[in-house]
């Protein structure tokens, strides 16, 4: 018993039930044991004394019989004389399942934060919480925190055999309060670390892991749920407002919006803006603003900033009565080193790669998890289950894919090592990547995930049963690059980049792409949208304007960043929040209206969106006329055409003759040269009759006057 209480004592008695609890001895007698650092003495709530072994901190009691399964005691305060009852969490069976631990070691549990965490439970009318968590190669794990003075000999855990999960059942705790876990490493080295599946933390900078509350939110959106089992995504209008929330809006004093908030502000001016989803960047915890919820530390708590994790809830569900999509931004691609979190979470490499040259972001100062290792790629895919079926997100943008996929990711000679076949492809993300898209379209028919992939990795948004990745969509770096740095050009110039335009008409149709005007585009010294464009003040909206246009005319799904809809002049900043009072001013309120009408338009004419994936959807009209710096095209769907023409020149253009397929009249739907948005005005008094002169190719063409750094839209209908 001396060895055991040594054992004890410092941390390394592998398996405290051994020990503590109940125990039989000879003669039909029973002892009960408690372990209890710390404290002044220990008695049976009748009052009989337990006794204190060897001068330890092991009190036992000899009883002729078996008092109670789980028998109520109290210990007294070392310093008060307080005495307070409890009951030991060593009289408790395990609670985890043998096929649980089974399915987890394979890498296949999908529902594993049931298994993992905290979570109030009861046991024989007990209540209390449940703990477990996964620390292969553990020498002692134990829950600390404010219920056992953060005491790491309090409450040592069981280990599950080989499993690497260890689970303790603590009595007499309840939701709200604080924990973390202490570990003792393979080689002894200590390690405090809030719990990777913790459902609920506490705010920064605290970084304590909260037992979380049984969520009371009674969903509403059932409708909306079976609807999008059917949700044709291909041939529907898919417009995506991208937003951070810390950023959106705030109080006076800075603080944020919460969930309710959001709510009341947030839905109705998306909705009014005509937007179909929504996307928040990561609003899993995280220590740093500054990161954008870019460097998670807990992968399945929403975020403390905004509220609980109902208010979370019951924001999607006020998106889903208002016919609004959500899309969360995900972040499987690395993980930061916080000592607290998951970094060499048992004092040594456990989530990430074992080899820095492929367990390290360098560039990011970040950790690479290891998509080789069961439990890690369970971690993940289960967690992207979590966000669906716990708070109904109708779809993953899935963060920094490129980085994933290839082994020598912005890696110098020598930095990185090749796959077993020689190659720089990272075979495991791969397979974790084909698995996460293959469950997650599995379980929910409708949701999308949409990869930020920005090289070109063939078939990233096709299926994995023909060699794809098995995404949804991808988002089309390309197109973004070029076109930004065609529309940053000055306008006397842009007939040398022409081609700029152009060129994603090679490529559009090998994935199911979306076109990004995203965060990372208003960043980090490049500028705001509006104040990328050149020329004078006039000239740099007409630009924003043409360029949304051309957008919306170009066959993808479009996402748009907060801020570019009413032309934000400063760079995006995290630490303040939009420049509402610019939308008092009657331009950047034309360009608000401008995206709005764009939005409408785009899903009320299945000739906009019907085909963003085919090329049956689009035709070009002409795109050879460099010298004007002018693109006519038709986009096609549901019978109709629609015919897009764009000006990049401040030239207006009388005369400008374009074929068009049909006879009849084209009503000017949309012009981003109108007053109402801020323009001159110039345009076609609303109405277009062809002329039966063949041009470029058709038997009919129309005269138009074509305004200075405009799009106008134009529908036929007969005569």
């Amino acid at each position: 018993m001396l060895e055991t209480i040594d054992k004890l004592k410092h941390g390394r008695l592998h398996d405290p039930f051994s020990v503590l609890g109940w125990h039989a001895l000879a003669a039909g007698k029973w002892v009960f044991r408690v372990w209890m650092p710390g404290i002044k003495a220990l008695r049976w709530t009748d009052g009989q004394a337990f006794s204190r072994h060897a001068d330890s901190d092991l009190f036992e009691s000899v009883c002729a019989e078996k008092i109670s399964s789980h028998p109520s005691l109290q210990w007294q305060d070392s310093s008060l004389d307080i005495w307070h009852t409890f009951i030991s969490p060593y009289t408790f069976a395990p609670q985890i399942g043998e096929v649980d631990l089974y399915l987890f070691g394979e890498g296949r549990h999908q529902h594993v934060w049931k298994m993992l965490g905290s979570r109030e439970h009861e046991i024989d009318t007990i209540k209390g919480v449940q703990f477990a968590v996964w620390a292969p190669g553990a020498q002692r794990v134990s829950v600390v925190g404010d219920f056992n003075f953060w005491h790491g000999l309090a409450h040592p855990m069981r280990v599950r055999g080989q499993s690497g999960v260890w689970e303790l059942f603590v009595p007499g705790l309840c939701a709200g309060q604080a924990y973390k876990f202490e570990i003792i490493g393979p080689h002894g080295q200590l390690a405090v670390k809030a719990d990777p599946y913790a459902q609920q933390s506490f705010l920064r900078p605290e970084t304590t892991s909260c037992i979380p509350s049984p969520s009371s939110h009674i969903w509403q959106d059932s409708a909306w749920i079976t609807a999008r089992t059917h949700f044709d995504w291909q041939h529907s209008a898919i417009s995506i407002y991208e937003l951070h929330l810390g950023s959106w809006r705030r109080h006076g004093d800075g603080s944020f919006y919460d969930w309710t908030e959001l709510t009341n502000t947030l839905i109705p001016y998306v909705k009014g803006l005509a937007y179909t989803h929504i996307e928040l960047l990561p609003i899993s915890e995280h220590p740093l603003d500054a990161s954008w919820g870019y460097q998670v530390s807990g992968y399945y708590a929403p975020t403390a900033r905004y509220g609980s994790p109902d208010g979370l809830r019951a924001f999607i569900d006020a998106c889903h009565a208002a016919n609004l999509g959500v899309l969360l931004d995900w972040v499987p691609a690395h993980f930061p080193r916080d000592d607290f979190a998951l970094a060499r979470f048992v004092g040594e490499t456990v989530y990430e790669h074992a080899d820095p040259r492929r367990g390290e972001h360098k560039d990011w100062g970040t950790l690479i998890f290891d998509y080789g290792r069961n439990e890690v790629r369970n971690f993940l895919i289960a967690n992207a289950v979590y966000w669906m079926q716990e708070f109904h997100f109708d779809g993953l943008r899935v963060d920094a894919v490129a980085a994933m996929i290839y082994l020598d990711y912005s890696r110098k000679a020598g930095e990185w090592t090749p796959n077993q076949y020689g190659g720089r492809e990272n075979l495991e993300a791969i397979a974790f990547l084909r698995e996460l898209n293959t469950v997650v379209h599995g379980l929910f028919p409708g949701v999308m995930t949409i990869a930020e992939e920005s090289t070109a990795w063939p078939m990233v948004s096709r299926p994995v049963e023909l060699g794809g990745l098995g995404f949804t969509m991808k988002w089309n770096m390309g197109w973004m690059n070029d076109n930004l740095a065609y529309i940053a050009q000055n306008p006397v110039h842009r007939k040398y980049y022409h081609n700029q335009l152009t060129f994603s008409q090679i490529y559009t149709y090998t994935e199911n792409f979306v076109l990004p005007l995203s965060h990372d585009e208003v960043v980090h010294m490049k500028g705001s949208l509006i104040d990328r464009m050149p020329g004078d003040y006039w000239q740099k909206f007409a630009n924003l304007r043409l360029f949304f246009a051309w957008q919306y005319a170009h066959p993808g799904k479009k996402l748009l960043f907060m801020g570019g809809e009413f032309a934000q002049w400063n760079e995006w900043n995290e630490r303040g929040e939009l420049d509402w009072s610019l939308c008092d001013f009657p331009v950047h309120a034309g360009m608000l209206q401008l995206v709005r009408d764009l939005n409408r338009l785009y899903a009320g004419q299945p000739a906009l969106h019907q085909h963003d994936f085919d090329v049956q959807g689009f035709r070009w009209i002409d795109c050879h006329d460099s010298d004007q710096s002018v693109l006519s095209l038709i986009r096609q769907g549901g019978n109709e055409e629609i015919v897009v023409v764009l000006n990049f020149t401040p030239v207006l253009r009388e005369g400008y003759r374009i074929g068009v397929p049909r006879a009849g009249i084209y009503t000017e739907l949309l012009n981003t040269d109108s007053e109402f948005y801020g323009g001159s005005n110039a345009g076609n008094e609303g109405q277009l009759h062809t002329e039966a002169t063949p041009w470029m190719g058709f038997e009919q063409s129309l005269v138009l006057r074509l305004p200075p750094l405009a799009g106008i839209y134009l529908k036929w209908s007969e005569a």
